[in-house]
């Protein structure tokens, strides 16, 4: 699981000409790229959806390419879906999946515009693609490289929450004693907070918001340093202001987790922010009209430095990703 190395990545992308109607083009830190139509810019997201529980799939493989889209501040307007299954797959579990996905096209006001759907014998499992796109006046457009030195780094909901839902739904009896019953019912019913549109939206129109990013693959780590990358800045982050529920602490035990594996524990739905000091308050009040829970955990500095603080002692912020997504939800525990 995970990206490939900025440094492949690079290579990957090194073909592709530039052209004058492209705006944002693909390159590492971004999860959208946008291009001129006339005197709008479109943002253009592509995600995978696979790995995740059938019940959701649908609502999550559109979720996913509208989140990316939100945080350059444009509303998601129209998608694209392709379904690919094995050989096997039955026309019922295609048509479950695209329920669930128009019910969300549904919620976001979303048109689904066109798709492929097939069944191919190199497949072992369901892989859903999805390409949301939307509309944005140039002046409007956030892009993930804009944080600027001072700025608060915002930190939405909690860490590791992606992780820890599908852990409590793919792995309900072992959850259930780690966690207790409880608790485990409760997240299992978080599902929808694996999506960050309308948040993301409602902090576009906030004055002092520079960047956004969403802590999917890689959580804060991946987030925060390609962040710091594409703005050519560096970040101060104390661990002890990043918000880790207890469950979190207790999958980091019960598997044996590193500090740098915690910290890069998937959470799609959580925002990244730079955020003007000047607009904390205001931040924060959004946040809270829209029952999301807000944290301010470090700025991003214009020393190039990238540094974690825990217990008053400063040590670097973790480079490389060590997501422990998969060696948590292939665990037969």
């Amino acid at each position: 699981m995970g990206k490939l190395a900025t440094k492949e990545l690079q290579k990957l992308l090194s073909c592709i000409k530039k052209d004058p109607r492209v705006i944002v083009p693909p390159k590492p830190g971004y999860d959208a790229g946008v291009h001129r139509l006339n005197d709008k810019y479109v943002v253009v997201s592509t995600d995978p959806c696979m790995g995740v529980p059938h019940e959701w799939f649908g609502w999550l493989m559109i979720h996913y390419a509208a989140s990316d889209v939100a945080l350059f501040a444009a509303k998601p307007e129209f998608c694209t879906i392709n379904l690919l299954g094995p050989l096997p797959t039955k026309p019922q579990v295609f048509q479950a999946v695209m329920k669930q996905a128009c019910d969300a096209a549904d919620e976001l006001g979303m048109a689904i515009v066109t798709g492929h759907t097939g069944t191919y014998d190199d497949l072992s499992k369901l892989i859903g693609v999805c390409t949301a796109y939307g509309t944005i006046d140039p002046e409007k457009l956030i892009t993930p490289g804009n944080a600027q030195p001072g700025d608060l780094i915002l930190y939405t909901k909690t860490l590791g929450l992606e992780t820890l839902v599908n852990f409590s739904l793919t792995h309900k009896g072992s959850a259930q004693r780690l966690f207790g019953v409880e608790q485990t019912t409760r997240l299992a019913q978080l599902v929808h907070m694996q999506s960050c549109v309308k948040e993301a939206l409602q902090l576009a129109e906030v004055g002092g918001v520079h960047a956004m990013h969403d802590a999917t693959e890689g959580g804060l780590v991946s987030a925060l340093n390609e962040m710091a990358e594409a703005s050519r800045v560096g970040f101060k982050v104390k661990i002890e202001d990043i918000p880790i529920i207890p469950e979190a602490r207790t999958l980091q035990e019960s598997f044996a987790l590193s500090d740098e594996q915690l910290l890069s524990m998937s959470s799609t739905g959580t925002i990244i922010a730079a955020v003007d000091a000047e607009a904390k308050n205001k931040v924060e009040e959004t946040m809270r009209r829209s029952h999301v829970s807000a944290s301010f955990v470090g700025a991003f500095t214009k020393s190039k430095d990238r540094d974690l603080v825990k217990n008053n002692k400063r040590k670097p912020f973790p480079q490389g990703v060590d997501d422990p997504y998969n060696i948590i939800l292939l665990s037969k525990t």
